[in-house]
């Protein structure tokens, strides 16, 4: 088989990621692996699943749950609070210094690497991520901005405004790549 003839095979067995519906796959922690970025996301949703148990004997994994949390965060170098609302199948490749303000909202199977800033910035309010976002690496996303389902952020930009659904926003401050060039709209209009 020729190399076009793989390439279309791939194609067709590729599934797109939901924006909706989490894959809890992409987060699930395998025995033997070291994976610090999932232990600690799964520390996370732990201690959620058993903050939210009203039995008095949940309050020993929970304590189990904070204890392996600041553990992994001190592993992992990231500042990602115990009650953030995070949607599922989060991937954190590098998760070194990764910092999530804990009112901000992450939607299901986002992508985001490392050095990367979600929290308050000038505007009021937190940053609201829809689900498929890939972030690149050093970007900080501020204020009260909202990110579009399957849009990209690119390396070290700096959102400050709203970017669309399916959008890539690059820069600093971000500003949208047109869609016909391979140069920001600002600069190719």
């Amino acid at each position: 088989m020729n190399i076009e003839g793989l390439i279309a095979r791939a194609n067709e067995e590729a599934t797109v990621v939901s924006s909706q519906e989490p894959d809890w796959q992409r987060e699930a922690n395998q025995r033997g692996l070291w994976a610090p970025a999932r232990a600690l996301l799964g520390s996370i949703r732990a201690y959620q699943r058993h903050a939210a148990s009203s039995n008095r004997l949940a309050r020993i994994p929970r304590m189990i749950a904070v204890l392996r949390h600041r553990f992994w965060s001190a592993v992992t170098g990231a500042d990602i609070p115990l009650n953030c609302r995070l949607g599922g199948g989060l991937l954190l490749p590098h998760p070194n210094g990764v910092v999530i303000h804990p009112g901000a909202v992450v939607g299901p199977n986002c992508l985001i690497f490392q050095q990367v800033t979600i929290g308050a910035g000038t505007t009021p309010g937190l940053p609201r991520i829809g689900g498929h976002v890939d972030i690149g690496a050093g970007a900080k996303i501020l204020g009260g901005v909202t990110i579009g389902d399957h849009a990209k952020i690119g390396a070290n930009a700096v959102v400050l405004q709203d970017v669309p659904a399916g959008a890539t926003a690059v820069g600093i401050p971000a500003r949208l790549l047109h869609p016909d060039a391979t140069l920001p709209a600002k600069i190719a209009a």
